[in-house]
């Protein structure tokens, strides 16, 4: 399976801090191969370091040997006092130096160095240590200074926002209350339904289920069902608390059909379908990275059709897909495509990708007949036959 790699990153803005004492932060998106998005904070000094080691990675590409033959971006080095007006002006020098370092060839710019620089820190996601006084204070890169020569862009610049529909008391430090009809701005959307936001200065995770589209009672980002299902397998152990919810076991294989952004998704368990919190699901030959620390926050996010006394400001209630509805599209795809045993093979992906020997020692017996059984040859086409569907061209070169 290949390996995950960096596919755009924005400068959000920057965020200055006052404990232990006053120094500013970079807000970088990472959006990955895997379609995730990251959001990560890094000092300047750290980039110039990365950037400095970079260098000796690839001498060739630094011009050290020959400086026409460089390719790697320049990066000017950090000044002896970093203020704010620095600070700010350097947003879009970055924005440029991250934009040429992730178009370079795959050597480079899929290169580990950068993946693990880039990867989500313990200190990406809990809140910075407050100070007695002051409060850290966060700076967006203006809408009219976001260049527009990026070569993709899947987002928005600006941080998009969202309305409360409920009361939701915060259950650790790491998260935040917020009242009905608050509207925050939404940081970071964790795929397990917890969300990064931040309200008149504060910031914390929140349940998804409790944020609705301004505009729209709908989600623009919500996937489409796939009914031909991906095979994930259960990382934790969850007890249906609800009617349309599935209880599953650790170490159990299920196909997702449909990823939700608030957490719960749709799995297929044989011919039964039902929601499962994604935290609780890691993908079929893939490591765990979920961006949040589980032993922190271990309970998945609360459901939309729990919450008591939901006020929407839309007059259409939000599309929802039946489990009914889900079984019986996933029964038919699965007779049209003419699968047969499908959830009996998809069972043994994890194991063959854990233990290739399996591959050849698992399976059902149907599976070993089926290896086998050499497939049928068809009958060679008669001579008058091809004459009959060929084109004049080719009956003439025959005859």
């Amino acid at each position: 399976m290949e390996e995950p790699y960096i596919r755009h990153l924005e400068v959000l803005g920057f965020e200055k801090r006052f404990v232990p004492n006053q120094y500013y932060v970079y807000m970088l998106m990472v959006k990955w191969s895997d379609m995730s998005e990251k959001l990560i904070y890094r000092k300047f000094s750290e980039i110039y370091d990365f950037h400095k080691m970079l260098k000796e990675l690839f001498p060739i590409e630094a011009g050290e040997i020959d400086s026409k033959a460089r390719t790697l971006p320049h990066l000017p080095a950090p000044r002896w006092l970093e203020g704010h007006k620095a600070t700010e002006n350097r947003q879009s020098t970055l924005s440029d130096y991250f934009q040429s370092l992730l178009n370079l060839p795959p050597k480079i710019s899929h290169c580990q160095w950068i993946v693990s620089f880039l990867l989500v820190r313990p200190d990406d996601v809990a809140l910075p240590f407050p100070h007695a006084t002051k409060k850290a204070e966060t700076y967006l890169l203006p809408k009219d200074r976001a260049r527009s020569s990026s070569t993709e862009i899947t987002g928005p610049m600006l941080l998009q926002t969202y309305r409360a529909i409920a009361v939701y008391q915060k259950n650790s430090k790491y998260e935040m209350s917020i009242q009905t009809g608050d509207i925050v701005e939404v940081v970071e959307k964790n795929q397990n339904g917890w969300w990064f936001c931040q309200l008149e200065g504060r910031r914390g995770w929140l349940p998804a289920a409790f944020l609705e589209p301004l505009d729209s009672p709908d989600e623009n980002e919500d996937q489409e069902p796939n009914y031909e299902g991906e095979v994930y397998k259960v990382i934790h152990s969850y007890k249906a608390g609800q009617p349309d919810e599935l209880s599953l076991s650790e170490d159990e294989l299920v196909d997702v059909i449909h990823k939700l952004l608030d957490g719960w998704w749709v799995v297929r368990k044989e011919e039964i379908t039902g929601y499962y919190p994604s935290m609780y699901l890691q993908k079929s030959g893939t490591t765990l990275n979920t961006g949040l620390n589980m032993k922190k926050r271990h309970l998945p996010p609360p459901r939309r059709s729990t919450i008591r006394n939901a006020q929407s400001i839309h007059v259409v209630e939000r599309k929802k897909i039946s489990q009914d509805s889900y079984r019986r599209n996933s029964k038919r795809y699965l007779q049209q495509k003419g699968v047969q045993g499908h959830t009996t093979v998809t069972r043994n992906v994890w194991k063959q990708k854990q233990d290739p020997s399996a591959a050849s020692t698992g399976g059902t017996v149907q599976e070993e007949e089926g290896r086998k059984k050499a497939p049928e040859v068809p009958p060679r086409p008669t001579l008058s036959e091809i004459l009959e569907h060929c084109t004049e061209q080719t009956k003439s070169k025959i005859k």
